[in-house]
């Protein structure tokens, strides 16, 4: 097949997306696009939880480690989300466009870059391994495990944030499906060779952090030879064109999400550092509890994920309807989610923390902290909802004040303050604190912006539906 015959597919096939996009009933293809990113957040979220059930038949330290590196871990997705939300926002509204060959510059820039960042981690934080651990905040029990299990990390960085740079193009271009098999294999892979190499080959931590990496370079293959298979706009070495406006663009399409990996770094830092007031075992269950409620955010990230390029595709093709109707359906959804699974996770708290360590200290640490965290998570839906719908509609600072909320702004004052005061039941209240917080300043921050797209959506409205919408209807 020649290469102007497979151009020709090529848009015909965005010619489809683009009436499917812009004329199927939003909630439909909200829900048709949610299924696979939240089967693929649950199973990102499932990375770091398998390394802690059987990372925590070592002990406490070794539980206490994984939990360290989780700051690490936030500095390579920032680069990754950074950048696939960056160029995939861009990417989004420019098919909605129909300008298909500045979205595939633009996929590729962002996507080389990633890895080329991801790379420059590699190489600095095998430099510098042992500062950056302190930097990271250890106990002198859990400093060696976490060298270990670090090294590992820093080994598939390159490979980590272009996956999820290419995992977020190919979703946000409506492509979820392929994208979640990249993930889904890597992930099964993961849990399969944990066991094997932590138990079978006597590993320890170690066999955690090389079946981390080598399942990250699988789905970094699996992802790439998915972008070139399915509909989604063909990286090439030829449309890698960095010009300073493409990466001003992906700066600010990517700033919530730089923002909220680099705040979410940042508050592991000090959260690492507090906790090193209370030992290994408060350590422990501050982990488990973290990726316990990081497990259930990610279904309303995926919620959220499904929203956006039905999002992107009807702004940029200017139906500000469709934008309203979509929106209003994913908050709603999202909501009714957390509050389920936080009920569940609240009433059965003991026995679930119970799989991830033998302590029964730690277990009942855990179980109370997370009862506290449930409270405040079918909260934490709406402002990251907010927050999408702002980065895809280019409200960047409503984006980035919404996306740091909960793991920044709110979050570093209450971790620097709390635990000096409370103690332990400081280090406990700080998550919820700053998702309340959170919660109350979307909402201050999207009320007006919904009443300016509905006006826009009556003004853009056909002539003969204008005498029959108005602001009040598209409630």
């Amino acid at each position: 097949m020649t290469r102007h015959v497979r151009d020709d597919i090529g848009k015909d096939l965005q010619q489809r997306k683009y009436v499917k996009m812009t004329t199927r009933p939003v909630d439909r293809l909200v829900r048709q696009l949610l299924a696979p990113t939240v089967v693929t957040m649950l199973i990102t979220s499932l990375y770091n939880l398998v390394d802690t059930f059987f990372v925590g038949r070592l002990g406490p330290s070794a539980t206490g480690a994984v939990g360290t590196i989780f700051s690490m871990m936030a500095v390579i997705q920032a680069i990754g989300f950074g950048f696939g939300h960056g160029a995939g926002n861009y990417v989004s509204r420019k098919l909605g466009e129909r300008q298909v060959q500045e979205a595939s510059t633009m996929a590729t820039v962002g996507f080389v870059s990633s890895f080329a960042l991801g790379l420059l981690v590699l190489i600095l934080g095998l430099l510098f391994l042992d500062p950056l651990v302190d930097l990271l905040g250890v106990t002198l029990t859990i400093r060696p495990y976490a060298i270990d299990y670090l090294r590992y990390i820093l080994l598939g960085a390159p490979f980590f944030a272009s996956s999820l740079t290419l995992n977020n193009l190919l979703r946000l271009q409506g492509n979820a499906n392929i994208a979640m098999v990249g993930i889904i294999a890597g992930a099964v892979l993961n849990c399969a060779m944990d066991p094997l190499f932590i138990f079978g080959l006597d590993m320890g931590i170690r066999g955690a952090g090389l079946s981390t990496f080598i399942s990250q370079v699988v789905s970094f293959v699996i992802l790439i030879i998915g972008t070139e298979r399915c509909d989604a706009v063909k990286l090439r070495p030829c449309y890698f064109a960095p010009t300073r406006q493409r990466y001003i663009a992906i700066a600010q399409g990517g700033l919530p999400s730089l923002g909220r990996q680099s705040a979410r770094s940042l508050s592991s830092i000090l959260l690492n550092h507090a906790m090193t007031l209370f030992g290994d075992e408060v350590y422990a269950a501050i982990t488990i509890v973290i990726r316990l409620a990081n497990l259930i955010f990610a279904v309303a990230v995926g919620v959220g994920q499904g929203f956006q390029p039905v999002c992107g595709f009807n702004w940029g093709a200017r139906l500000y309807q469709r934008v309203l109707g979509a929106y209003r359906y994913a908050q709603h959804l999202s909501t009714i989610i957390l509050m389920v699974l936080s009920a569940l996770l609240f009433a059965f708290a003991p026995l679930v923390c119970g799989w991830f360590s033998d302590s029964q200290r730690v277990v009942q640490l855990a179980s109370l902290a997370m009862r506290v965290q449930c409270l405040s998570i079918p909260f934490m839906g709406f402002a990251n909802i907010c927050s999408m719908l702002f980065q895809n509609v280019n409200k960047y600072w409503p984006a980035f004040a919404t996306a740091i909320g909960r793991d920044g702004l709110f979050f570093i004052p209450a971790v620097l303050l709390l635990p000096r005061l409370l103690g332990i039941p400081g280090i406990i209240l700080t998550q919820p604190v700053a998702d309340i917080c959170t919660f109350l300043l979307a909402i201050c921050l999207v009320r007006p912006f919904i009443r300016k797209v509905k006006a826009m959506a009556c003004m853009t409205a056909p002539d003969g539906l204008k005498n029959t919408i108005s602001p009040n209807n598209l409630r």
